[in-house]
């Protein structure tokens, strides 16, 4: 891998703090973005790590009215189901501001993974460069639903979305966006906690070929990371 898109590392002492500045750092990105552009779109994570962030994303000052949010993946559970990452994230903050709810792209889905991937690929059509992707990194390597051993969509002839079947972790139908659209964003932030993590960390930087290191920025990829995992 080029050292041209070797990520940039920040390591926190403990996860709380790396949450804290996430936060603050995404609340930054969207009030530049607002003021040069009059708009913010945002790619969601799930997970336990981005839930804590987007808490504190409630009490920040700012022209909800400017933000679109989109997902980076999504399982195929019924649209209400706890372990859907929409519902985390509306849980924690969608449910509690004034975004307009047509600025808020949840992933169908609940549909199935091939209609709701045929479905969220036509409303990404529409969309432009993200200003803002957020991930997390998974024990495997895996980042939003692209896992090792599987396609992940790094060619821009493929689909924006891609129908994921037999993942390596329940559910096994899922939805995720691919790569190379990913990839297609301002920025790219990813969220790494946890001990387990360490070896994925260990081979990314290594420069192997894991799925979170197939995707890109304009402006490039940063890692906010605890320090045990690093």
């Amino acid at each position: 891998m080029n050292a041209f898109y070797l990520p940039v590392w920040h390591v926190y002492p403990e996860a709380s703090l790396l949450q804290r500045r996430t936060a603050e750092g995404i609340a930054r990105v969207a009030a530049r973005a607002i003021a040069a552009e009059g708009a913010f779109s945002i790619v969601l994570a799930g997970g336990a790590t981005p839930r804590t962030v987007y808490e504190s994303l409630c009490d920040i000052e700012t022209d909800w009215a400017a933000w679109h949010v989109y997902f980076g993946d999504e399982r195929c559970l019924p649209a209400d189901h706890p372990e859907r990452n929409s519902v985390m994230a509306f849980e924690a903050w969608l449910g509690h501001v004034t975004i307009p709810a047509a600025q808020i792209h949840a992933i169908p889905a609940e549909l199935g993974a091939e209609d709701a991937a045929l479905r969220y690929s036509r409303v990404l059509d529409a969309v432009d460069s993200f200003d803002l992707v957020l991930l997390g990194l998974g024990e495997d390597g895996h980042a939003a639903s692209l896992f090792p051993g599987q396609d992940w969509g790094e060619g821009a002839d493929q689909s924006p979305a891609l129908a994921v079947h037999q993942a390596p972790k329940p559910p096994a139908d899922r939805v995720s966006l691919s790569a190379w659209r990913l990839s297609r964003a301002r920025r790219v932030w990813f969220m790494v906690t946890g001990a387990a993590k360490k070896e994925a960390v260990a081979s990314w930087r290594r420069g192997e070929g894991i799925p979170a290191a197939a995707i890109q920025a304009v402006d490039g990829v940063e890692v906010f990371i605890e320090a045990c995992c690093f």
